[in-house]
């Protein structure tokens, strides 16, 4: 399987052909060369060690042609893995797509001997998919461990330990193979990356509010006592549709075998603060998904 090209960040000249809601979603990212400490910069952040390391705003090409016709629904056939401890919803999803892909011995026993942790990131995830010489491109709007994050339960009883490990993952990612975009990605791009029939995504999200969008407007701490901090929880893409402008899509804490949720529901929910609005695109390259 030939080796992704290591392409990071999309400048505005690069996409004067695009659609312009796809210009919009792009952001547009200083030079950082000379960085000699955490930027944050035009709403990403990254370590400053892999500022100095890398040029993180490099050019790279679109994932599809968007000048070709798409069709009004796609759909990839994704067997459903549920997770079997709170931790390892990632790896689940990882499981999925191997399977959807044709890969053989990826149960979860089996890809737990991959992690050295059980705090997952998304960094983690890509290189494991990598493990199995699977094509993926990560997009997120942060390079490395943010310690802005430690203010959230959900991440600040590892943070320490975590972020050293993922900044060197990070800083692996070229010589494994991981495309790495710094970037955010729009709910429009995405469906259109779906319904192309080239992508199956790996989403990170609030599962709070995926589960249950309303709750931040109720006073549920003072009342009930309970945490409705972020959660974080990963997810598998696999198919849209446009007339009714919903995703298909695989949980691995979820009773049901598939489920649907709208583009804005999904937006809010990768898109809530946490998630780092991480995604992960893995290629489906000479697979043949239903279209409609």
């Amino acid at each position: 399987m030939p080796q992704p090209s290591f392409k990071n960040f999309t400048k505005m000249e690069d996409v004067a052909g695009w659609p312009l809601e796809l210009k919009l979603s792009c952001l547009t990212l200083e030079k950082a060369d000379n960085c000699r400490s955490n930027q944050m910069v035009n709403n990403g952040w990254a370590a400053a060690s892999l500022l100095e390391a890398y040029t993180w705003n490099s050019s790279y090409a679109p994932l599809i042609d968007y000048n070709e016709p798409l069709p009004h629904s796609c759909y990839v056939k994704v067997p459903l893995v549920r997770q079997e401890f709170n931790w390892d919803c990632g790896l689940a999803c990882v499981s999925m797509v191997l399977k959807a892909l044709g890969i053989e011995r990826c149960e979860l026993q089996y890809l737990r001997r991959f992690c050295h942790a059980t705090s997952i990131w998304t960094i983690d995830l890509a290189h494991l998919l990598r493990q199995f010489c699977v094509d993926v491109a990560f997009l997120t709007i942060t390079i490395g461990a943010n310690p802005v994050l430690a203010v959230e339960t959900f991440y600040k009883d590892n943070m320490e330990e975590d972020g050293e490990r993922v900044n060197k993952l990070f800083e692996k990612a070229p010589q494994a193979g991981i495309q790495i975009q710094w970037r955010s990605i729009s709910g429009e791009e995405l469906s259109m990356l779906i319904l192309s029939g080239q992508y199956l995504a790996i989403t990170l999200v609030d599962k709070r509010k995926l589960s249950h969008p309303w709750i931040e407007d109720l006073c549920l701490v003072e009342c009930c006592g309970l945490n409705t901090g972020y959660t974080g929880h990963y997810i598998v893409i696999c198919g849209y549709d446009i007339d009714t402008d919903e995703f298909e899509i695989r949980d691995p804490a979820s009773t049901s075998e598939s489920g649907k949720i709208s583009l804005e529901l999904l937006d809010e929910a990768r898109k809530s603060f946490g998630t780092d609005e991480d995604i992960l695109l893995v290629s489906l390259e000479n697979f043949e998904p239903t279209v409609g």
